[in-house]
């Protein structure tokens, strides 16, 4: 247990914003759950994540210990392009599932990841890793994993302001009109196929910013490259369908696959590279995933 007395400068602030300040590896978020399970009490008595504090207020706050995640570990081989007590990069390949789910209740990067680490310390008291940024299934490259609650809540404050670089290399079945672009909209659920994204026009929806350009073109298909500047689901896959008319190859939700100028076995898009400052050291950090043999054919010109 932990014992902490407010200072003058918590008077009259909510408890729940008071604590991230004097437990800094730990996000708001989390603390508001302990306020709610009775680990933290205020003068003695459990409370609530809005009291307001007075000067000479006593907290206690009780840590309780990490919980164990009903995921099963698996040995599931993954590409590790660094790792460190904080965080974990690694090149995910096309087919990998990210999350336990209905339809894929093992064989995830969480299972392989859960067998990998033996030093995570978990996120949000479950001793789990803490997954930042999503990929489809289908999608390979770069992602980076959290392996606390301080890197989980730091990695996450700079994706959502937009201080992480992300970019993708797609395949798409045709060839753009223009050379290089942005595509700048808003992108929401599909209001008839559910399982679909789409640019939608009535200010609904999230806002939705892709740079791209041309790199290469084979068979009149165009190998582009997308630096995303915000990271909504299926955001790239909408862009090059729905923006530039030209969807990418090997994708079965937004593509034709039947009448495609190349075949493809995959869905055309690998996350290259992806640059960010260490959530812990400040440390800046640049990766890349290796290229896909299946975009060869494209490289010739790059």
């Amino acid at each position: 247990m932990e014992f902490i007395t407010t200072a003058e400068e918590g008077a009259g602030e909510r408890l729940d914003k008071y604590l991230p300040r004097k437990l800094p590896e730990m996000s708001r978020a989390r603390l508001q759950d302990l306020i709610r399970e009775g680990h933290i009490c205020l003068n003695g008595k459990t409370t609530k994540p809005g009291a307001t504090l007075r000067p000479g207020d006593t907290i206690a706050v009780t840590i309780p210990e990490t919980k164990p995640v009903e995921v099963q570990a698996q040995d599931i081989p993954i590409t590790i392009l660094f790792e460190d007590s904080d965080i974990l990069v690694l090149d995910k390949p096309s087919g990998l599932v990210v999350h336990p789910a209905a339809g894929n209740p093992d064989g995830t990067l969480v299972n392989a990841l859960l067998h990998h680490c033996d030093d995570l310390s978990g996120i949000g008291g479950e001793a789990r890793p803490g997954i930042v940024h999503r990929l489809d299934k289908d999608t390979s490259g770069c992602m980076v994993v959290a392996k606390n609650d301080i890197a989980h809540r730091r990695l996450t404050e700079a994706f959502s302001e937009r201080r992480i670089s992300k970019i993708y290399l797609a395949v798409v079945n045709g060839v753009p009109q223009k050379g290089a672009g942005t595509q700048s909209n808003r992108i929401g659920r599909h209001p008839v196929d559910r399982k679909r994204m789409t640019i939608l026009y009535d200010g609904s929806g999230k806002e939705a910013v892709t740079e791209w350009k041309q790199l290469s073109r084979y068979k009149d298909c165009a190998l582009i490259q997308c630096r995303l500047l915000t990271g909504r689901t299926h955001q790239i896959r909408v862009h090059m369908k729905e923006g530039l008319l030209c969807p990418i190859l090997g994708d079965p939700i937004y593509g034709n696959i039947g009448k495609q100028k190349v075949p493809s076995t995959r869905l055309m898009l690998h996350a290259w590279r992806l640059a960010f400052h260490h959530p812990v050291h400040d440390k800046p950090l640049n990766f890349e995933a290796k290229i896909p043999d299946e975009y060869r054919p494209w490289m010739a010109e790059v």
